[in-house]
């Protein structure tokens, strides 16, 4: 299949591409930009005037709810989400039902995303068995199966012993470790952040420390061991500050923050919206503050759109109660764009937050338009509103705190391994 995409406005933020050029497409690479190769004969042209072309989104954290919670919602309905929203690859926590701690079900996943045909996934492995650790998981088959990086999803490793050794461990073959930061004890029955809107609510709070002593212990033990470390939906002030001072150290890590919390904080949580009811916490405004300097300054290196579909019911209970969670595959790229003309952040910055970088930190080939490279593609209309509604989702889980508001940036067209996968 060969096809050009005429007319756009090419962004590629890895060669800092900015400008109107054409883009020829075949056997699923693409061929040339700007100039037709010799011979070239299209099957199909987008016209891609006053739209803007760029690698495929990538998303550091997108729960499918395969296997096991097919309820919540299907491989197919989340990856038709993820490919509305221009995301052409994206990376799965370990938290199914069953656990990804065995080989087996990691190619399995891989084996039935694949013949979907959509976006490309990359899963997570978990770091101990059942995620309970205790006892580190065959890391070394796991790789070999398809995992990119190694996580806990949620879960904290408690026992420091045993996260010291899957830090030695990974630092000898290189693996990356998808780590959250949390301390379980202080965060333990917590649901929102332990600040004024919660005492206001009952709610009981989950404190910023719990977020800092966390990461206090998991980059002492990544500096110890040589570890890649990569540090999953940052959230406070305090936070961003370590990870600024770890990198001048020179450690190896990298972080990324969910795009929830890159526009919400706790005051969103009024009325008990369960919508809100996210992990970690929506925070204050001076730690949604210091998000936005950090991801300007390049403290943090990507938005991720935690994507968690939840079902109704899920929802419906009280804010305590409910599950934790929002729908989001379709919201980062608009969410993005909606963060980059508030600060004025280029686009080019802006989508390599969401592309290039993200590629980068799990190592794929991937967030990049250039001759020979994969034609995943994301083509957006940045100047056209859309609204956020149930019936506008195509993910299963409609659970949104952005659901009522009109946003800026659609997807019109999106590749894979160039064939058109969505077309609005």
């Amino acid at each position: 299949m060969k096809i050009h995409i005429k007319n756009g406005r090419v962004i590629d933020p890895i060669s800092q591409l900015d400008s109107q050029l054409d883009v020829y497409i075949g056997a699923g690479k693409i061929l040339a930009l700007g100039t037709a190769p010799a011979g070239f004969i299209a099957n199909q042209t987008i016209d891609a005037s006053n739209l803007i072309v760029c690698p495929g989104l990538v998303d550091l954290s997108a729960r499918l709810r395969e296997p096991g919670e097919e309820y919540k919602a299907t491989l197919v309905s989340e990856l038709q989400a993820a490919v509305a929203g221009g995301v052409t690859s994206l990376a799965c926590p370990p938290d199914t039902d069953p656990v990804l701690d065995e080989p087996g079900l990691v190619k399995m996943l891989k084996h039935r995303a694949k013949q979907l045909n959509l976006a490309h996934v990359y899963p997570l492995g978990a770091l101990t068995r059942q995620l309970q650790g205790a006892v580190l998981a065959e890391m070394g088959e796991l790789r070999e199966a398809g995992c990119v990086g190694f996580s806990q999803a949620n879960m904290a490793i408690t026992d420091t012993q045993v996260l010291w050794r899957a830090m030695e461990y990974a630092a000898t073959f290189g693996y990356t470790l998808f780590l959250y930061a949390e301390d379980a004890f202080l965060a333990k029955d917590g649901v929102a952040h332990d600040g004024e809107v919660a005492s206001r609510l009952g709610l009981k709070g989950i404190p910023s420390a719990a977020e800092a002593l966390a990461l206090a212990g998991l980059l002492r033990i990544a500096k110890e061991t040589g570890a890649k470390l990569h540090i999953s939906r940052l959230s406070t002030a305090e936070g961003v500050n370590m990870i600024r001072e770890a990198k001048k150290q020179g450690l190896s890590i990298s972080c990324d923050v969910s795009a929830n919390h890159v526009h919400l904080t706790e005051h969103d949580l009024a009325y008990f919206d369960s919508n809100c009811h996210l992990k970690p916490p929506l925070r204050s405004q001076r730690d949604q503050a210091a998000i936005s300097v950090g991801l300007k300054d390049g403290t943090i290196d990507a938005i991720c759109s935690d994507h968690t579909p939840v079902d109704d019911d899920g929802k419906l209970a009280p804010f305590a109660e409910a599950e934790i969670g929002a729908s989001g595959l379709e919201l980062l790229l608009t969410l993005t764009l909606k963060w980059a003309n508030q600060e004025k952040i280029s686009l080019i910055q802006a989508l390599g937050l969401i592309s290039a970088s993200s590629a980068k930190i799990l190592g794929i080939p991937a967030g990049q338009l250039s001759v020979n490279s994969d034609a995943d593609i994301c083509v957006f209309d940045p100047s056209l509103y859309w609204k956020v509604e149930a019936d506008n989702l195509k993910s299963q889980g409609k659970n949104s705190p952005f659901t009522g508001l009109e946003m800026a940036g659609k997807v019109k067209y999106t590749l894979v391994n160039g064939q058109l996968v969505y077309q609005a």
